[in-house]
Parts: C-alpha cells; structure tokens; sequence
C-alpha cells in the first residue's frame, strides 16, 4: 500500500554530531540516533572508546574523537575531520555539560564562571561556527542545543550555570532567525531531572522527595527520554520548527503545587 504521508521521520545516512558522548544523555543520544541509522561522529573531552565499541557491536556507524569543547582550535580540527571522513554534516547535538556550584563570593567564582560560559554557552557558539559550512550543504540541517530547565527558573549558588543556560536559549533564538532563510533549523531542549552523572551524587532518598515536591511525574527522567526528543527534532519531517526551548522536564516547569 502507498503512502500518503511525504515527509520522512528517518534520519538513516544522515551524519550527526553529538558532543559529550560518553554518558548520560549525550551517550544516549549516540545511541538512539545509531540505531536510527545514522552515521555518529561521538565526541567528548573523556575517553570515548567504550562507547563506540557499544554501537559498533551492535552494528551501528560511529567514529569517536576525543575533544574538549573549550579549545577553539580543536573544535576547528575535530570538525574539518568529521566532515572529511564522513563526507558531510547534517546534524549537530551541542550536549557538552559541566556543573560548578558555588555562592558569587567565593574566591573561585570568577574561574567557575569563565570555565562554565567556556563549555556551556561560547562552545556551543564555536561548534556551530565550524559545522555551518558543511551543513549548508545539506538537505535537512539540523541544531539542537542543549540547554536546562535552569534557563528557565533558578536554584541558589549556580549561577555560572544557570546563567550560561539561559544563554544557550537566546543563542537559539538568535540563531534560528539568522539561519532561517537557509531552511537550517535550530531548537533548544531544557532537560529537568535526569539520571545521569551529574545527578549521581544526590542520594536517592533527596532524589525522590525532591521529585515528589516538583515533578508532575513524581520522577526523574532516564537519558534516553530526552534523546527521543532530541531525535523528534532533527527528522527530516522536522523542518517547520525552528527557534523552539522544548522542556522534557515531567512538568516541572508547569506545576504549582
């Protein structure tokens, strides 16, 4: 039977960039878009082997690069590599995360401020800059920021971070004009609570009063829930929304009380 329907919701042979890839929601980001068909360029500042060695058995197309997002010439480099080995660009996943706490009077705020704008927000900027050439070559450009829900609220002595989030939203915004002209579309997910290695340290009882306080869901989110968002976003069926700060926060930002 024909379909009706014209728009793909497949991104098999597409190229993707997926930054801080070896845990939490990056490395489930290189999943999900691997088993989607999708040819993954895996890139994190920590060894990224295992991961690659993941999807490889399990028969998906990855090559991993070691690289720390806050070096500008090695953003450059590591890009201008993925290209040329995979032949193109067509999606970039700006996932790359650190979080520094600490009150603004501390004597280091200054260093934890400079190094979260570093990795969290100007990174982001940079891996645009050096993907752009080549996804304005392709047919369904997509980018995906990911930001926080911390864009969106505030919790008391993060604000290195939460400041840089907020950035991470108006980057998109910003960008999602510049670029629309060109039909490359760029979006931003606000993830809430999420197991991963950031949430590690909080003890599981906290964990499931704090949900029970703030989530409408009343839990927090595995990785992989907000991969299938991130994956929504760069179908090519996609390509009429651009701009968007998409929360996957099980209602957190909506609820009350």
């Amino acid at each position: 039977m024909a379909r009706l329907s014209k728009l793909s919701r497949s991104i098999a042979g597409k190229v993707a960039i997926v930054t801080g890839a070896a845990s939490g929601m990056g490395r489930a980001t290189a999943h999900l878009f691997a088993d989607e068909g999708a040819h993954v360029a895996a890139l994190d500042i920590s060894p990224i082997d295992p991961v690659v060695a993941e999807i490889t058995e399990a028969g998906g197309k990855v090559r991993g690069w070691q690289l720390d997002v806050s070096r500008k010439e090695d953003i450059d480099r590591v890009v201008g590599e993925i290209a040329a080995h995979f032949g193109g660009i067509d999606i970039l996943i700006n996932n790359a995360g650190i979080s520094m706490h600490g009150p603004i009077d501390n004597d280091d705020w200054e260093s934890r401020w400079a190094r979260s704008l570093d990795v969290l927000l100007t990174a982001q900027a940079r891996m645009i800059r050096a993907a752009l050439p080549h996804l304005r070559k392709s047919s369904s450009a997509r980018i995906v920021n990911i930001a926080s829900t911390e864009a969106l609220g505030a919790t008391r002595f993060i604000s290195p971070y939460t400041a840089a989030k907020t950035g991470v939203v108006g980057l998109t915004r910003s960008l999602a004009v510049e670029f629309g002209p060109e039909g490359i579309t760029v979006n931003c997910i606000c993830p809430g609570p999420i197991n991963t290695g950031m949430t590690q340290r909080i003890p599981p009882e906290q964990k499931a009063e704090y949900a029970r306080r703030r989530v409408a869901l009343r839990r927090y989110a595995e990785p992989e829930e907000v991969a299938q968002m991130t994956l929504s976003l760069v179908l090519p069926a996609a390509g009429f929304v651009t701009g968007v700060t998409l929360p996957v926060d099980g209602g957190l930002t909506i609820r009350n009380a």
